[in-house]
């Protein structure tokens, strides 16, 4: 390394290119880059649908769900394979296993399905797909007290306009159902007219429609031929001939049949602020810039091309753009004050001029790494300036133990240029080692997967890209800097300032020497005299904090639930439900949001006096979302809905201003207050209110597999009276949900004798009561159905199934009840399906200053797990939160061994040893005992990042250590006796080790001390590595030297016992 260092000192200019291009590259990338909230999410989920219109769910299990399992059981690459069989259609889900290729499965999954060859002949085309993360980026309301095809109308043209844009690709108009085209023929007039459904439906798809018909080759060219009579709208379908009569005559349409041009039958509804309202989402795909889309959709709406009809108003609901702004510019505050506060500190104990080249370093290795972000495919978002906070105090501690040893030696005597060449060359092998080891430490988070992969990667490799930068800039830049440096003739020289400055330093740091020298050194020996004692003490420590943790006394949850600026209130009924009942339910949770918004209202402007909220904020609750038929997805409005909505289920949306802007009110004790107002709901099977911006799955999440639908049902009702015992303990539910009531048609003998088949009824009941799709038609952006079926009045009791006539293959009609019959039954509303078993989950949500889920897990696996399985044949499965966090240290339990074993051999590389690294790894454990006692001292839950901050603690805490074991072998190999050399090198170390800590906790403080969602995930590993490094510090200015003796008292020393008890008494 002396070549390349000592050029570098000797060509400053070479120092100032290089560090020109650290800035300028990294600015030039930075402008470059995409801003998003958080990065994309690779899922690896791939889903299955196939629709079987009118099916129920049984039927949907045997003809489509059991099928799609036969021909997938033995696909390569899946981990999990779950189905849901639902009415209308069947939905499997595939979790493809990490590592493995998504199209190479994508392509093997599509082609099996797609070999299926024994699906229903009324089943649609199987859809194969891939989940892609598409964030969402705005979402709009445009209301309106007119009705929903006038919404449409203008909601599609908006979303036209929308995608004009350059940086918007995807737009979805949501909560408002399908256009469709009905044909409703009453029986009277099919008698009347010797008519059935099935001939005026294919009456119509022969006389609707447009086919080509080759070419004619002329000696001039080619002419196209082509048939065209596709009608596209309920009037021209009124005039399509149903039947010719032998005198010319014709039987149209419209002359027998009402023909409905509008919406599907269904519930689906939407309204904004108590308006009727078409939702807008827009989204952003692949590599677009949230701010840009936004910024563009903002623009169109300001400029003159917009124009709305009069009454019609489109207002924004949600902006990502400005969240991810708030967002990163307060975690970019939080970067400043730290970078203050480390330049203060480094000021403070180095000469100014010393300090303030080491403190560049951290914008130089912070441009250094933005400089690889577009080969990494990084951008800048959330995580990236967290990665940037996390890594500020660290990747300073390399110009910290150059920029000391450098100022050691000017001190000596050196010349400056001198002393820049030995300084840095005296620690250019720790300080590479150090850094290596801390980029090993940080290995788990690189390869972590799943969701939470996509987070601790994008940490992990900003910190990784931080640390190879400023590991250049320590040994290459930072020593040209300080050697050419100017110490006189500078400006301000000789002032008062300055001189006073000159003064305080030199008191604070003198000070500091002082205190190396007299009193760590004085009481370092003594603990070398007392070594062992040292060592049990230590050791009794770890144990006694080892009985906490495996006794259960330390809880770790894996991610407890952060709050958001959204609360969803949701109403479940039973299946089947009268719609009119689920629109009294939800009227009455959307009453009370609204009167909960109003309390708000005069609690903000009473913060608005007391200035604890700003005077610009309008209203707490910003607006309210109310939808009937369906749900919001949770990362906002949208996902894409197309169908008609349920009668069961419906919702309501609160959407809060941001956290400060509302005066820091908590969207929990809101959510609380709302869910008290509402009270309880007669018949409601789930009423659940949600306030998380983002959570790992339920808090409460069992899942129920087995084969018997009866033990199964015996084993949700037991978990969930078991449930409702513990306090805290709310919102409890299962999947198992009893379905509409049913029908089930049988043929009698007599029915045979007439040549009908099962099919036969099965056909027309089906064309009577759900309808003939005689057509699809395209209508600009919309697939529009034709349907062919009775009028409603005739669709509306069992009387009119009754009453039914039946058509025979002879042309004869006959009632159905006397060729069939049928008997009433029930149901499921769904029935889910796990790797071939049927499923129920059991969920709720839990109150954690109650009650933690890990305490009721622990409780219910010991009570029934093996009580269920014997008795039950019932497999009793973790699911959420609990899940997802077992199979994330799975994976730290894999990775972390490996970081361990690579930590070893870069320390044992510089060392040339065996045993003095595991002395240097000592200090680790008691790194992570002062990450537990900081969540203790900062009243923090330790989660699973927390975790992931102790291992990367790893290596921050061996650097100083592995510093201080070279300083001591360097000295003995001087021929300086084992307590001197000991007791000499922790005070030239003492410096640099106490600095590299404060630095790196002083650095996270400002993260730590700011309670905002926006830090939430990030301040439980900024806790563990802070106060851990604290920690483990005091342990390598003590134990370490200990353990370093207690080495060879049993390898030998190279000195006398009688030179080393006299060295204990200087």
């Amino acid at each position: 390394m002396r070549t390349p260092i000592t050029w570098f000192i000797k060509n400053p200019v070479a120092s100032n290119l290089m560090m020109i291009i650290f800035l300028v590259g990294g600015f030039i990338s930075y402008k470059s880059l995409n801003q998003e909230e958080f990065p994309d999410m690779d899922f690896g989920v791939i889903q299955v649908s196939v629709a079987y219109l009118g099916a129920t769910p049984a039927e949907s299990e045997s003809a489509v769900c059991l099928r799609i399992e036969e021909a997938l059981e033995g696909t390569e690459n899946i981990d999990q394979f779950t189905t849901t069989a639902r009415e209308g259609g069947c939905d499997s889900t595939l979790t493809i296993a990490s590592g493995a290729d998504l199209n190479r499965v994508l392509n093997d999954i599509k082609g099996k399905v797609d070999a299926i060859s024994t699906f229903p002949t009324e089943t649609e085309k199987p859809i194969v797909r891939a989940f892609s993360s598409s964030g969402n980026v705005m979402t709009m309301a445009l209301s309106s007290d007119s009705d929903d095809q006038s919404l449409k109308v203008v909601a599609e043209r908006i979303r036209n306009d929308l995608l004009d844009l350059n940086e918007v690709s995807s737009v979805n108009v949501e909560y408002i159902r399908p256009f469709e085209i009905s044909i409703e023929v009453s029986e009277l007039t099919l008698r009347q007219y010797g008519l059935t459904l099935d001939q005026i439906s294919r009456a119509i798809d022969r006389a609707s429609l447009d086919l080509p018909g080759g070419t004619i080759r002329t000696e001039s060219g080619e002419i196209l031929l082509r048939t065209k009579g596709q009608v596209y709208s309920g009037g021209e379908y009124e005039n399509i001939v149903v039947k010719s009569y032998p005198d010319g005559t014709q039987l149209r349409l419209g002359e027998i049949a009402t023909v409905r041009d509008g919406f599907e039958e269904g519930y689906l509804d939407a309204r904004h602020n108590g308006v009727n309202a078409v939702i807008i989402d827009v989204l952003r795909i692949g590599d677009e810039d949230i701010v840009t889309s936004a910024q563009q959709v903002r623009a169109f709406m300001a400029s003159a091309e917009f124009d709305l009809p009069n009454g019609m108003e489109l207002e924004v609901i949600t902006d990502s753009s400005i969240s991810t702004q708030t967002r990163i510019a307060t975690v970019a505050g939080n970067a400043y004050t730290g970078l203050i506060l480390v330049l203060v500190i480094l000021a403070l104990f180095l000469r100014f001029k010393v300090a303030i080249w080491v403190a560049a370093g951290i914008p130089i290795a912070v441009f250094g790494a933005l400089m690889i972000f577009p080969t990494a495919g990084l951008t800048i978002s959330s995580l990236t300036v967290m990665g940037f906070i996390l890594v500020l105090g660290i990747v300073v501690d390399d110009a910290i133990v150059v920029g000391e040893r450098i100022h050691a030696f000017e001190q000596k005597g050196y010349d400056k240029e001198s002393a820049a060449i030995e300084g840095t060359l005296e620690v250019s092998v720790p300080v590479i080692f150090g850094v290596l080891t801390t980029v090993a430490a940080f290995l788990p988070l690189l390869l972590q997967g799943g969701q939470f992969g996509a987070f601790s990667n994008v940490i992990g490799g900003v910190v990784v890209f931080c640390l190879i930068a400023s590991l250049v800039e320590s040994q290459l830049i930072l020593p040209g800097h300080i050697a050419h440096r100017k110490t006189e003739g500078y400006f301000l020289e000789g002032t008062f300032i300055v001189n006073a400055w000159q003064t305080f330093q030199q008191k604070i740091a003198g000070g500091m020497e002082y205190f190396a020298e007299h009193g760590y050194r004085r009481s370092l020996r003594t603990v070398l005299k007392y070594r062992y004692a040292a060592w049990a003490t230590a050791t009794g420590v770890v144990i006694i904090v080892m009985a906490l943790l495996f006794s259960g006394r330390v809880i770790f949850q894996f991610m407890p639930s952060v709050e958001g600026d959204t609360v969803w209130g949701t109403v479940k009924m039973p299946v089947g439900v009268p719609g009119y009942i689920t629109e009294e339910a939800i009227d009455r949770v959307e009453a009370a949001a609204i009167e909960l918004a109003a309390e708000l209202e005069l609690e903000l402007l009473e913060l608005k006096e007391l200035g604890s909220a700003p005077a610009a904020t309008e209203r707490a609750v910003d607006s309210i979302l109310t939808i009937v038929g369906g749900t919001a997805p949770r990362g906002g409005p949208g996902g894409g809905n197309r169908n008609s909505g349920s009668s069961e289920i419906a919702e309501v949306v609160l959407y809060l201003a941001p956290f400060y802007e509302r005066g820091e009110m908590s969207s929990a004790e809101i959510r609380d207050r709302w869910r008290e107002k509402v009270g309880t709901i007669p018949d409601a099977l789930e009423l659940s209110f949600v306030s998380d911006a983002f959570s790992a799955g339920e808090a409460i999440n069992y899942r129920l597999e087995g084969r018997n639908d009866d033990n199964l049902k015996i084993a949700s009702t037991q978990l969930r009276e078991e449930l409702m015992r513990y306090p805290g303990v709310f919102d409890i539910s299962d999947s198992f949900r009893a379905g509409k009531q049913e029908v089930q048609i049988q043929i009698l003998e007599r029915g045979k004798t007439l040549g009908l088949t099962l099919n036969d009824i099965a056909t027309q009941v089906r064309q009577a009561f759900y309808g003939a799709e005689s057509q699809r038609i395209q209508r600009g952006s919309d697939d529009i159905r034709v349907m062919v079926r009775y009028p409603e009045p005739e669709r509306q009791s069992l009387g009119n199934l009754e009453g039914l006539l039946i058509r025979t293959p002879a042309g004869a009609e006959v009632p159905f009840l006397s060729i069939a019959t049928f008997s009433l039954g029930s149901s499921y509303s769904s029935i889910n399906r796990r790797d071939g078993r049927r499923v129920i989950t059991v969920r709720g949500d839990v109150d954690r200053t109650v009650v933690k889920p890990e305490e009721i897990q622990r409780e219910i696996i010991g009570k029934y797990r093996t009580q269920w399985a014997r008795d039950l044949d019932v497999e009793l499965v973790l699911g959420g939160e609990a899940e997802r966090g077992s199979e994330s240290l799975e994976e730290l339990y894999t990775t972390f061994p490996i970081a361990m074993m690579v930590i070893f051999a870069l320390l044992a590389i510089p060392l040339k040893s065996y045993a003095q690294p595991l002395i240097i790894m000592s200090v680790i454990p008691f790194g992570a005992i002062g990450a537990i006692f900081g969540h203790f001292i900062m009243g923090a839950d330790l989660v699973f990042f927390s975790l992931l901050g102790i291992i990367a603690l790893s290596g921050v805490v061996v650097n100083a250590s592995l510093v201080l074991v070279i300083s001591i072998n360097r000295l003995r190999d001087e021929g300086m006796g084992m307590v001197d050399a000991v007791s000499e090198a922790g005070m030239m170390r003492f410096r640099p080790i106490v600095l590299t800590s404060v630095t790196t906790f002083i650095g996270l403080v400002p993260l730590m001390a700011t309670a905002n969602p926006a830090t939430f995930f990030i301040i439980p590993m900024a806790i563990s590595l802070s106060f851990g490094v604290l920690f483990a510090t005091m342990i390598t200015l003590f134990l370490v030297p200990s353990l370093y003796v207690i080495l060879h008292d049993f390898t030998g020393h190279t000195d006398s016992a009688e030179e080393r008890k006299l060295a204990y008494q200087d």
